[in-house]
């Protein structure tokens, strides 16, 4: 994830405002770009996103929704799981399940900040995916926990997902 050259802070407005190819976040008024794009990324985010809507028809599932985490923070969530479609064009309630799914030139630290911020916006579920190690996590506040069963469930266990939907080729 790397920050574009400007030559000076966007204001959140504009940024909201204008539609990018493909898509950014954005960050304290820094456009921010994502890694994504490369196939693995790609299988494993259809791949949630496909079986969380056919398990579960009632829940609004998305990709990359625009996000408000803080007054100055939009991310771009995967995956999105919502209990109701959101009353305005981004969403600035909290989502019931955010999934991160790594690209290979993800950076840790930047992608623990990102599980923090969700956190911190009271997202109760946040599910983070490594396509290349086949590892899933759960992150909870200060821990990231890895799930070794075959099912990874939110944590009231209303939606869950097997490894092989996830893993699926």
């Amino acid at each position: 994830m790397a920050a574009l050259p400007h030559s000076s802070l966007v204001p959140v407005e504009e940024y909201l405002n204008t539609s990018y190819e493909p898509d950014l976040e954005y960050v304290d008024g820094v456009l921010v770009e994502r890694n994504m794009g490369d196939w693995l990324h790609a299988l494993i985010q259809s791949n949630v996103l496909f079986a969380l809507r056919r398990r579960y028809p009632h829940l609004k599932v998305v990709a990359e929704l625009r996000s408000r985490v803080t007054e100055t923070r939009y991310r771009l969530p995967d995956v999105s799981v919502l209990l109701a479609a959101p009353t305005t064009k981004y969403l600035l309630d909290a989502a019931f399940l955010v999934v991160e799914v790594l690209s290979e030139g993800d950076v840790m630290s930047a992608v623990i900040e990102k599980l923090k911020e969700y956190a911190r916006k009271g997202i109760p579920n946040i599910w983070l995916i490594d396509p290349r190690l086949q590892l899933i996590a759960v992150y909870r506040p200060a821990t990231l926990i890895e799930i070794d069963k075959d099912v990874v469930a939110t944590e009231d266990g209303s939606v869950e997902l097997a490894r092989s939907e996830i893993f699926a080729a």
